[in-house]
């Protein structure tokens, strides 16, 4: 039985190191097998239109009832990774999606293996909504996992900044924790400011 999820995506996602303006990622068509071991995931998408697409995750080497997802993405998908993100020992997905046509813009979205009998969705928090570091965000991110942390930079613009930002970086690191109802989210665990070159 295929499970059909509707996902409107708007938070942060840049790769790149240079003038965060200067970069535009290409989108083409991603079809994908990202494995740990002999467990993973199988991850497709056409990544056509920014308003709409179609995106669709296949476990691989789970129980026999884990399903098949089916996700209409508004935004397309720039990255995909494989990790123990939540350190249990099972392999989780982390999906990378721009949410605009300027690629400015995205979130992360994590789907956590359950024992590798079922898999779990978890999304970022949108860095626009949070008081204590949005400050001079623009958008512009890099995302990346390391040792079971999801790691966001981005660059500070100071007031007066227009396209160049001189207020150096914001790195934020993320941990999955549970949270009362036993669900699994994105806890900001530490964050601080490097000052320009």
């Amino acid at each position: 039985m295929k499970s059909i999820l509707f996902l409107s995506f708007w938070g942060l996602l840049f790769f790149g190191v240079a003038d965060a303006q200067s970069v535009q990622p290409a989108f083409g068509k991603i079809d994908s097998v990202l494995k740990i071991g002999n467990t993973g995931y199988h991850v497709s998408c056409r990544n056509k239109n920014v308003d709409e697409n179609q995106l669709s995750i296949s476990p691989i080497g789970f129980q026999a009832g884990a399903e098949r997802l089916s996700f209409m993405l508004k935004g397309r998908l720039a990255h995909a990774e494989i990790d123990d993100l939540n350190s249990d020992g099972f392999p989780d997905l982390v999906l990378t999606i721009y949410s605009d046509s300027n690629a400015v813009f995205a979130t992360v979205f994590a789907f956590l293996s359950e024992a590798n009998k079922s898999i779990t969705p978890c999304v970022l928090p949108d860095t626009r909504m949070d008081g204590k570091v949005n400050s001079g965000y623009r958008g512009h991110d890099q995302f990346g996992v390391m040792a079971s942390y999801l790691q966001q930079k981005f660059p500070i613009y100071k007031p007066g900044d227009t396209d160049k930002p001189t207020g150096g970086t914001r790195v934020i690191l993320y941990q999955l924790v549970k949270d009362n109802d036993g669900k699994f989210k994105f806890d900001k665990v530490r964050f601080y400011d490097k000052p320009a070159d």
